[in-house]
């Protein structure tokens, strides 16, 4: 089993990904910088954090529309497993492998702090490993990280079960007081893919993925990608 990360200039979570995935879980994890593109089979694809292309345009805007994407595209579209991060979920909402957009947060400002996640989901490689209506602390770090997507996207979200995460209270509640950026209906995770194979989301599980700190909530989304390849088996 492999995990590839791949790099982009501005790139600045990418080895807090490596050290979650190899030392944390203990699964082989490749550095790949973009301009070398997808050349091996690999199970899983992260996207990670950062500011890609100095987030000119917008965040994401460049980077979705290199070549390695093509790459990633077609991973995701064969059922391959493919996680995007912050700057990897804008990445990956530019690219057309979620629904929606994240843009600039209603009050346009940079936060960095941890928030509390309501699962929406367990049916997705990525959350079966909590349980629907769990409460998960994870920290954000983002200034254009507000989910939104047409009434007619949203609808189809709910519908089928696309919704992985929602900000909410400690609770569980979900409401305008627990909403950091204004995202649509709190939402700030989002599944993909023919088989929701695809998660991209605003907070970082990599950065609550070992009880140091602060948090350990988010290294269950790596382990549920890691149950999920052990069952259908490596692709390599």
């Amino acid at each position: 089993m492999r995990f590839a990360v791949v790099q982009f200039g501005g790139s600045n979570c990418d080895r807090d990904v490596v050290h979650a995935v190899s030392d944390v879980c203990g699964v082989d994890c490749d550095l790949v910088w973009y301009k070398d593109g997808i050349t091996k089979d690999y199970d899983a694809i992260v996207i990670p954090g950062g500011f890609s292309y100095g987030d000119y345009l917008r965040a994401g805007a460049i980077a979705a529309r290199t070549p390695v994407m093509d790459g990633i595209r077609r991973h995701a579209a064969a059922g391959g497993l493919v996680l995007g991060i912050c700057n990897g979920a804008q990445i990956g909402a530019e690219s057309g492998l979620v629904p929606g957009t994240f843009t600039t947060n209603a009050t346009p400002k940079f936060i960095c702090r941890p928030v509390c996640l309501r699962v929406e989901t367990t049916a997705s490689p990525f959350t079966r490993l909590y349980r629907e209506g769990e409460v998960i602390r994870i920290p954000i770090a983002h200034k254009e990280g507000r989910y939104v997507a047409s009434p007619e996207e949203l609808a189809r979200l709910n519908a089928e079960g696309r919704v992985a995460f929602r900000f909410c209270d400690a609770d569980g509640n979900v409401t305008p007081a627990a909403n950091p950026n204004g995202a649509a209906e709190n939402i700030t995770g989002v599944l993909g893919g023919p088989g929701k194979n695809v998660l991209c989301l605003m907070p970082h599980p990599e950065r609550a993925s070992e009880e140091v700190l602060g948090s350990a909530d988010g290294k269950r989304i790596f382990l549920g990608m890691i149950r999920s390849i052990e069952e259908v088996g490596p692709r390599a």
